[in-house]
């Protein structure tokens, strides 16, 4: 079993409904210019696909028309263990990987370290609940300053944190984005790391999407079919735990959720609140989205899918979403990967919008003038 809380003080829930009125549309103005611009640019109408959407949706979403270039992009990766991977054995690895592979974060090793660095993205790691005590002095202050326990309940047959915890974690995924905003991110990327993550995203999405659970359980890690049935069995027993919540965010959270995911459900709540465009990643972000949206509707216009995975969860988070993934190359690790591999096209389009020349720039004869 996970080890109990260091502390478990009554925290103040963040204000969710405050949150969602704060929340507005993209610019409407700077979207309408993109269009209009989009037409007089020297190429036929829509030659350059979904480029030329993306690159609407960047000046919508900055305000500015041409877009700017995305100078800041940050990367933040929600760690955590979910008991559900060590009870019902419900992943191909054991649960100390996650410490393991925080480690390779922090050396810039990681798939996601190494995409980063090609496209010009920060990274941050940060310890919600790894199942661990980092030996003092290994890793930096930041890292496990909101860590809230170590790993969670199996979210089968117990919660997985105390709402106090829950309501802690949304508050502390708030802050983080405020952080990476106030320091000047023009983008953010939400990354996730942890054994049995997929298990409780499944969960989450399942619910949320109103999928049956043998449709919401995907193959994680790589997990035979034996694995498969088990996870399928632990997604159907926490459904049913968490189908009473579904109109009670922090509830479904501690209930069935995790610290990583409700730090990203902050996270992501704060970032549309702050008017700053997103790349969401695979099922787990995607999960957080779609409660999200249940707070805010509007939130999800500030988001990009970066790509399709092959979790069956994170499909009916999109179409629920509404959201039509970048690319599609069959991906399913984490950490932001999807996301990053997704950002260069997004500044491609932007690029294009803001520095092809226009007809009358030059000097081409425009069609809509025959």
């Amino acid at each position: 079993m996970p080890d109990e809380p260091r502390s478990d003080e009554p925290a103040d829930e963040p204000d969710l409904d405050a949150f969602a009125d704060r929340i507005a549309l993209p610019s409407q103005k700077a979207t309408e210019q993109a269009r209009v611009r989009q037409s007089r640019l020297i190429k036929p109408p829509g030659s350059l696909g979904r480029l030329e959407d993306l690159s609407v949706w960047l000046a919508g979403v900055q305000d500015s028309c041409p877009p700017r270039p995305l100078e800041r992009v940050r990367v933040v990766v929600f760690a955590a263990d979910h008991g559900v991977a060590r009870t019902a054995r419900t992943s191909a690895y054991p649960p100390e990987v996650t410490a393991q592979m925080v480690a390779a974060l922090l050396a810039g090793t990681a798939a996601v370290n190494v995409l980063a660095r090609q496209h010009g993205a920060g990274v941050r790691v940060v310890d919600m609940a790894v199942d661990v005590d980092h030996p003092p002095g290994t890793v930096p202050e930041l890292v496990v300053r909101d860590k809230v326990r170590r790993g969670s309940g199996s979210i089968d047959h117990e919660d997985a944190l105390t709402r106090q915890q829950a309501a802690a974690a949304l508050a502390a995924g708030i802050r983080i984005a405020d952080e990476e905003i106030d320091a000047g991110a023009d983008l953010l990327i939400p990354g996730d790391l942890g054994i049995g993550n997929t298990t409780t995203a499944a969960v989450l999405a399942g619910l949320l999407a109103k999928l049956e659970p043998a449709l919401a359980v995907g193959r994680g890690t790589g997990i035979d079919d034996l694995t498969w049935m088990r996870k399928t069995a632990a997604i159907r027993d926490a459904m049913r735990r968490g189908r009473p919540l579904v109109a009670d965010p922090i509830g479904l959270l501690a209930a069935v959720g995790g610290a990583d995911l409700a730090a990203l459900t902050g996270f992501l709540l704060a970032a549309a609140a702050r008017r700053t465009p997103v790349i969401l990643d695979g099922v787990v972000s995607c999960a957080a989205a779609l409660l999200v949206h249940r707070i805010a509707f509007r939130a999800r216009h500030w988001w990009l899918a970066g790509h399709r995975s092959t979790e069956p969860a994170q499909h009916a988070a999109l179409d629920r979403l509404g959201l039509e993934p970048v690319v599609d190359l069959g991906m399913r690790l984490g950490e932001g990967t999807g996301a990053l591999v997704a950002l260069p096209t997004v500044a491609a389009a932007g690029a294009l919008l803001r520095d092809m020349a226009t007809f009358e720039q030059a000097g081409v004869s425009d069609p809509h003038d025959a």
